[in-house]
């Protein structure tokens, strides 16, 4: 881990374009600033952490969800009655 130390107004750029700026210091909090491309995400960590554990938990539902509807359907499936074929007129 790089460890810096900065003042107000100073900042730090990370690859080309990201860069996070140190705005105040107010007692044992620090307010940043950061400009980052509109496509990037920029999240607190424990919002970042809270989407992954989120996504983690969906992703195993919806393969639960996926193999109990794929049984169901198959049993309708099975059990269907035939349909008659249309007629020619």
């Amino acid at each position: 881990m790089l460890v810096l130390t900065r003042k107000v107004g100073e900042g730090i750029t990370i690859g080309d374009d990201i860069r996070v700026v140190v705005m105040q210091i107010k007692g044992k909090q620090i307010r940043l600033g950061i400009k980052a491309p509109h496509g990037t995400a920029v999240h607190r960590e424990e919002v970042y952490q809270r989407i992954q554990d989120e996504n983690t938990a969906a992703s195993k539902s919806t393969r639960t969800s996926l193999v109990k509807a794929g049984g169901i359907l198959r049993r309708r499936t099975e059990s269907a009655p035939e349909k008659p074929e249309p007629e020619d007129s």
